[in-house]
């Protein structure tokens, strides 16, 4: 890891040694480059390892259950997550911006009583929920999914509600305070980790369709824990004493229009496999979802580069600096477009042999990961549109955008679903996905005079 940064360090400099900055601010430049291109390589390794790993998870899913296991497994985190992101209620997006915000001003005692505030109020939601979903998996197996025996994985994942939920919070936390390790760790590696290791212990000696979500699940508890930890060990920073305190009537305002935005983002990114499940068999929704996580790997550049460049907007804006968050804007476009391109060349060219690592029924899964890649990729020019609405105190703008770009979303797959299976969800997805993207970046475009969408030669 030290001599992969060392690299990415000395790449930095000879990049910033040429005549794309002018000699007025490229000191600046040359800093916020820097920041972005170290930051972003740790972000992106831990990425791409844990990306390995939730393959090597799918393999032994896939190679030893079959795709019906896959896609029970899939129906069941999607559930989770519903819950997960109810429960959190904003306030890990909240959790972003104040700590990045007030740990730049040295005021660390500010950070640490949003955090308080935002667990007592997370704590009893996600524990609610968890009871909810406990004793409403009958009815939802049911009545929602018309698969009774679906009950008992709703079962499993109500116990970890709780345990995703603060995951996200201590790893927004840990993120504000600019821990890309930590914060890259947490969301990106430790629970395929986690629960790769148990699915192997797990699998000698309970072999059955239940066996994966059960790893998981403890995964989940195993990195709560781990979570906590850093947190508590990371939020003790020196600050200078402060008065002033922050209600949580100022932290709902802008907790709820995020909440909003991240409960449209899941139920426009969940809605075409809730609706496979509902219209279409666990093996269909077992290879949708295959396809969906190759796909991803289009974004990986995306998130890399967020990791790092969404504190620095909420900083940057915070300070009013919007020639500096312009030139961020612009570097981490370029940086995450030259990072996609040749994955998106790769999933083009093979995109059956590579489904077929998984199994050959799930080559039947080619146009939709086609449709699918193909989303990610003008997702990832269009630049981090929805980070820099929400780190400006655009986020009511953002919900808007959201809330319309799921209406497609749900619109197109219930139509398309029915006649044409995984390809109509995956061109759904697609549609609802570079319309939000295009949409969001216009908006950018007309308050800031900030351009996010970057293509050579445009």
């Amino acid at each position: 890891m030290g001599s992969i940064n060392k690299q990415i360090r000395v790449f930095a400099n000879r990049v910033l040694q040429n005549r794309m900055f002018s000699r007025s601010g490229a000191e600046q430049s040359r800093t916020h480059l820097r920041e972005l291109l170290e930051g972003s390589s740790t972000a992106f390794i831990y990425k791409v390892i844990g990306l390995v790993i939730g393959y090597v998870f799918t393999l032994l899913v896939t190679r030893t259950l079959g795709a019906d296991a896959m896609g029970v497994f899939a129906l069941s985190v999607t559930v989770l997550n519903i819950f997960a992101v109810v429960g959190r209620f904003g306030f890990d997006l909240v959790l972003l911006r104040f700590v990045a915000e007030y740990a730049s001003q040295g005021r660390m005692d500010l950070a640490k009583e949003v955090y308080l505030r935002s667990v007592k109020v997370v704590v009893p939601l996600c524990l609610s929920l968890s009871v909810l979903l406990f004793f409403l998996s009958p009815i939802i197996a049911e009545y929602v999914f018309r698969k009774e025996h679906f009950s008992t994985w709703l079962k499993i994942v109500s116990f970890a509600v709780l345990p995703m939920g603060l995951i996200s919070m201590n790893a927004e936390s840990l993120r504000g305070l600019k821990k890309i390790k930590e914060y890259a760790f947490l969301t990106e590696m430790s629970i395929s980790l986690f629960a790769v290791v148990l699915l192997m212990v797990l699998l000698p000696f309970a072999g059955n369709m239940y066996t994966p979500l059960i790893a998981y699940s403890l995964g989940l508890i195993l990195v709560f824990i781990l979570s906590q930890i850093m947190w508590l060990r990371n939020s003790k920073v020196k600050s200078v004493p402060c008065k002033n305190t922050i209600g949580l009537k100022s932290i709902l305002n802008v907790s709820v229009p995020m909440f909003l935005s991240s409960s449209l983002f899941l139920v426009m990114g969940w809605t075409d496999t809730i609706m496979l499940g509902i219209f279409r068999t666990e093996g269909d929704v077992g290879i949708y979802n295959v396809s969906v996580r190759i796909a991803t790997v289009t974004s990986v550049t995306l998130f890399a580069i967020n990791t790092i460049a969404a504190p620095k907007f909420a900083e940057l804006y915070s300070k009013g600096d919007i020639k500096k968050l312009r030139d961020v804007v612009s570097q981490s476009s370029k940086l995450m477009f030259w990072g996609a391109f040749p994955v998106l060349l790769v999933i083009f060219l093979f995109p059956s042999f590579i489904l077929g690592v998984f199994g050959d029924e799930f080559k039947a899964g080619t146009l939709s990961l086609l449709l699918l890649t193909f989303g990610q990729f003008i997702n990832v020019m269009s630049g981090s549109v929805g980070y820099i609405l929400q780190m400006t105190g655009k986020q009511k703008p953002f919900h808007y955008i959201i809330f319309i770009a799921t209406l497609i979303n749900i619109a197109l797959n219930a139509a398309l679903i029915p006649v044409y299976g995984m390809s109509g969800a995956a061109f759904a997805s697609m549609v609802s996905m570079i319309f939000w993207n295009v949409v969001s970046m216009l908006y950018i475009r007309s308050y800031t005079n900030i351009t996010t969408f970057y293509f050579p030669g445009l």
